[in-house]
């Protein structure tokens, strides 16, 4: 009997659009199944809160179902002092997701974005259109996925696809992944950014 592939799904979650990508692991690396958006908005009003988690748990609910990951790879939620609602609305997203995710009993693992972006470009700052270039470069894609979200869920699937061994240790893949800082994957301390690599 065939053994189910192994694949993993990146999510970089939010209340309005939340970014997802599904990662098989293959013996020539990582190859992208599917890529985009579950949305919360569209026809529905953005008050009803209630409704937005659901429309967000459904979305998550149909891609686990079709895909099977054998793990969920989420970026972790950063609150800023001078915002401390949108954190907390945001929460409400991350708490559907991984419902959804320990319901079928998936591992879930959470990155701090400073790690993932250092990971996949040498930089903790690094902007959105870097991320976009750098995953479209790493994952062999003819262009840089859209919109940002998507290279986002990408890129946290990619973090925990080196974080797993993958590339790095086993496999002539990993020699051709020239932009991932392996200086970052192994730090303990996802907030310890070497600022001479960093933007002002």
């Amino acid at each position: 009997m065939q053994a189910s592939p192994q694949r993993i799904l990146g999510l970089d979650p939010g209340l309005q659009v939340t970014g997802y990508g599904v990662l098989e692991v293959a013996e020539s690396g990582p190859k992208v199944c599917e890529a985009g958006v579950i949305r919360s908005t569209e026809g529905r009003d953005p008050a009803d809160m209630a409704q937005r988690i659901r429309t967000l748990y459904d979305g998550l609910c149909e891609i686990l179902d079709q895909w099977k990951p054998s793990a969920m790879a989420v970026e972790q939620l950063y609150a800023h002092y001078d915002h401390p609602r949108t954190a907390i609305l945001m929460a409400h997203a991350r708490g559907a997701y991984f419902l959804a995710g320990a319901q079928r009993n998936i591992p879930i693992v959470s990155y701090a974005s400073t790690k993932v972006k250092k990971l996949v470009t040498g930089s903790g700052r690094a902007s959105k259109e870097q991320m976009q270039h750098a995953i479209a470069r790493e994952l062999g894609l003819a262009r840089p996925p859209e919109p940002h979200d998507v290279a986002d869920a990408l890129a946290v699937a990619l973090c925990h696809y080196f974080a797993n061994g993958n590339g790095i240790t086993g496999g002539s893949r990993s020699v051709t992944f020239t932009g991932v800082n392996r200086k970052a994957l192994f730090d303990p301390d996802p907030d310890n950014l070497d600022t001479t690599d960093e933007e002002p």
